[in-house]
């Protein structure tokens, strides 16, 4: 196997974030209609906060759709306790974190700020490339 690349340089580079004071609604939507499991929230200088995944929506989806509760705050409902992964880490250590837990996406760090996303299809895409039989063998 070809030596693998690091989490900069395999993680999505449009980056869709949110902020705490917004409209958990809203951003629900944000997340519907990007198909996204996840983005990071981030205060309004640039620091995670945060994420809001497909999991935590749930709850907020069901209580507005049904119950014509109101939704509130992405900061009411996001969870704080954010694991990420340094930018520097290759590829197949990433790997082995998906394949040890149930995220989907994890934030990408440098220096202690937010620079991307790398989900399990980042993951996959780079695993699968440098997993290529040497067909100069016979």
């Amino acid at each position: 196997m070809k030596e693998t690349k690091t989490a900069k340089q395999a993680m999505s580079r449009g980056l869709v974030t949110l902020q705490p004071g917004m409209d958990v609604l809203e951003a629900l939507r944000i997340l519907v209609e990007g198909r996204l499991s996840g983005a990071p929230v981030v205060d309004q200088i640039g620091n995670l906060v945060g994420i809001l995944t497909e999991r935590d929506c749930m709850q907020i989806a069901l209580g507005a759709g049904y119950h014509s509760e109101d939704g509130g705050r992405v900061e009411n409902f996001m969870t704080r306790s954010v694991v990420t992964i340094d930018a520097n880490t290759p590829v197949t250590e990433v790997a082995e974190r998906f394949a040890n837990s149930n995220f989907r996406r994890l934030p990408v760090m440098e220096q202690g700020r937010l620079i991307g996303i790398i989900s399990r299809r980042d993951v996959l895409k780079q695993l699968e490339a440098a997993w290529q039989p040497d067909r100069h063998r016979i």
